[in-house]
């Protein structure tokens, strides 16, 4: 969570309102030694925000599911 000071808030505040309705994490605001936050109503699917990468999974991705890394791994341990 981004926390910015009043002043700062009332510099870029259009920008900071646009960040919270985009991204759904609240911003908080520090005045005093007490905290403010600006917190979206709508929950945001975060998931919507992923970008598709093909090219991260070569081959068949359901040949994941029978790997065995018994072999790579020691779990024995102290």
């Amino acid at each position: 969570m981004k926390t910015v000071t009043p002043t700062q808030l009332r510099e870029n505040i259009y920008r900071y309102l646009d960040e919270v309705l985009e991204t759904g994490i609240p911003l908080e605001i520090s005045k005093g030694g007490r905290k403010l936050q600006i917190v979206p109503v709508d929950r945001i699917d975060k998931l919507k925000n992923l970008v598709h990468r093909p090219e991260v999974i070569t081959g068949n991705p359901d040949d994941l599911a029978d790997i065995h890394w018994e072999q790579e791994v020691n779990l024995d341990l102290p």
